[in-house]
């Protein structure tokens, strides 16, 4: 792995949880008043500067892998979850890390021998790890290999996770094109029953226990950062959905569309100002948006005005916390001040993610690109460390984040790579199962 000799100073999120209240929170890293940012940032040009963004963020899924699995700690923090948090593995931000293997190949980070050596190890794991009617759990102990439970009435299989990692091993399978590895993925994404998931009815559930069955009991309806469930669900070759439970189930029938309008930008799907911008971003790992249209959208031109809403918020900033502004914008689901949250308009607590300016580089490039100078240049090694920038931070509180969180990471370097060369997009893209979903659907692309 090839190193930059500078290093300085110095991680569906539907829920948020507080120092008293959840696992999640994190001693807040509070810098010195004066110090922090006094050290020069090196200075580089706008692609030197993506270049070291991306392979600093990669190398959180490969050098601090869990080292037994290879899959990709939850989070940084040693003691997050308790004494053995080092070892809390999780489905999708794997998914989001293998996705960006054939970048870190053909960028020179690792070789091609690694990653499929690595690929190996993953899966390796994902063959001998409990499944759910074929479906993955959010979390599991990458020491052990035992299922985690991630919350109440969740210790069993989650749907959502497992999609974002189907749509990292396809990206794989797409690239690596070795029966040795081909076959090993295919098998494992031939086994998920999405069907199963659906209870007979027009919609898929989210989660099943083989303790509580369904009882946890919350159906994947749009819009939200899912559509890739829906599209893996109608691509699967073995369990497939037909088109009446994407019409009926993810899209309520045409009743996800609102048609909502804010700072005069239209936005055809989404809550009040589009919610946090992971939603734009999770399932665009590799669906690709720039031409994607259905019967209820234009979904490049649904994520880039949720982008600009975003933006257009932060702005104006009618909070008026310190640090918002033009070159400093994005709200997203991250840890905060006092846990975790998912931040947007309707839910600003005044921090800033790093990962939601720049995983939104398809979509507005200058804007994204302003804010990672700033980022870099301005708040310098507050908020820069090992792997890349920090989980987030508050200006206005004076909190900096000390750590990473895996689904944050994986969605940098996967999107920066889309917008640079879009080589994920045109891998999944080129799946031909994923083509016959699509059709399925109804999409154009």
């Amino acid at each position: 792995m090839k190193r930059y000799s500078f290093l300085f100073g110095l991680m569906l999120v539907l829920f948020s949880c507080s120092k008293d209240n959840g696992p999640g929170y994190q001693e807040p890293y509070m810098p010195e008043p004066d110090g922090g940012a006094e050290e020069e940032m090196p200075a580089l040009t706008d692609e030197e500067l993506l270049d070291l963004i991306q392979e600093r963020t990669f190398n959180y899924f490969w050098d601090f892998a869990e080292p037994n699995s290879g899959m990709a700690r939850e989070r940084s923090q040693e003691n997050a979850y308790g004494g053995d948090s080092r070892h809390i593995v999780t489905t999708g931000g794997t998914g989001f890390g293998l996705a960006s293997f054939p970048a870190a190949v053909t960028r020179g980070w690792i070789s091609y021998d690694e990653a499929k050596n690595r690929l190996n190890k993953i899966l390796d794991f994902l063959e001998k790890a409990p499944t759910y009617h074929g479906a993955y759990s959010h979390w599991y102990m990458g020491n052990t290999g035992e299922t985690r439970p991630f919350g109440e009435f969740d210790d069993g299989g989650d749907l959502v996770e497992t999609a974002l990692l189907m749509q990292g091993l396809l990206i794989c399978r797409e690239y690596f094109k070795e029966q040795a590895v081909t076959s090993r993925i295919t098998s494992i994404w031939e086994k998920v029953e999405w069907d199963w998931y659906t209870k007979g009815e027009n919609t898929l559930y989210w989660h099943w226990s083989p303790v509580y069955d369904f009882r946890k009991d919350l159906q994947i309806k749009g819009w939200n950062e899912s559509l890739i469930v829906y599209v893996l669900a109608a691509s699967s070759p073995t369990h497939s959905i037909n088109k009446e439970v994407y019409d009926a189930g993810w899209a309520s029938n045409g009743n996800m569309i609102n048609n909502r309008s804010h700072y005069g930008i239209n936005m055809p799907l989404g809550p009040s100002y589009g919610g946090p911008l992971f939603f734009s971003h999770y399932s665009f790992i590799g669906l690709d948006p720039r031409n994607l249209q259905d019967d209820y959208a234009n979904y490049w031109d649904q994520n880039t005005s949720h982008t600009l809403i975003n933006y257009e918020y932060c702005v104006r900033n009618p909070k008026n916390y310190k640090g918002y502004g033009e070159n400093c914008w994005g709200l997203t689901a991250s840890d905060n001040y006092e846990g975790y949250a998912a931040h947007s308009p309707t839910n600003d607590v005044g921090v800033i993610t790093p990962t939601a300016a720049l995983s939104s580089f398809p979509y507005t490039p200058e804007k994204s690109m302003a804010a990672a100078r700033y980022f870099y240049e301005d708040l310098g090694n507050k908020l820069w460390g090992e792997y890349g920038f920090y989980d987030a931070f508050s200006e206005e509180e004076a909190w900096f984040s000390n750590g990473y969180l895996a689904i944050d990471q994986g969605p940098i370097v996967a999107m920066i790579e889309n917008h640079r060369t879009q080589m994920l997009w045109q891998l999944f893209m080129a799946d031909p199962e994923i083509q016959l979903g699509l059709n399925k659907l109804g999409f154009n692309y």
